[in-house]
């Protein structure tokens, strides 16, 4: 088993002991098991699937963030986390087309590339929905 360890800005969503963790790391997905090879990632914005048994028992969007991997530990850094059965598809789609709207009128550059952040997270959630 591996401890895993999510850490938000605010407090520690979660740790508990797992089989696995699926991260959504910038370079691609990756698993973590015990006895994994130590390493440090980014992590894009995506699901951490979390497994005992084999079956997927926690599905956490996470914003973005770092991943530390130990030989029987995984912690996550997040910028932001939420259990995707707490995500709700309106209000996302609304966040989806203010992003939109921000991209398009976005006057310099830095305006432009958060609104094109919130765009990619937005979509991120609406597709951790649909899976």
């Amino acid at each position: 088993m591996v401890q895993f360890e999510l850490v938000a800005p605010e407090k520690l969503l979660f740790s508990e002991q797992v089989e696995m963790v699926v991260v959504p790391g910038s370079e691609g997905d990756f698993g973590v098991l015990i006895n994994h090879a130590p390493m440090i990632a980014t992590i894009r914005p995506g699901v951490l699937a979390v497994y005992r048994n084999g079956q997927v028992v926690e599905r956490i969007f996470v914003t973005g963030g770092f991943a530390e991997v130990t030989e029987t530990t995984l912690t996550v850094l997040a910028e932001e986390a939420l259990f995707v059965d707490s995500l709700e598809r309106v209000a996302i789609e609304r966040q989806l087309a203010l992003a939109k709207k921000a991209f398009q009128t976005a006057e310099t550059p830095t305006t432009s590339a958060k609104a094109e952040r919130q765009i990619v997270v937005a979509e991120s959630m609406l597709t951790a929905l649909q899976t």
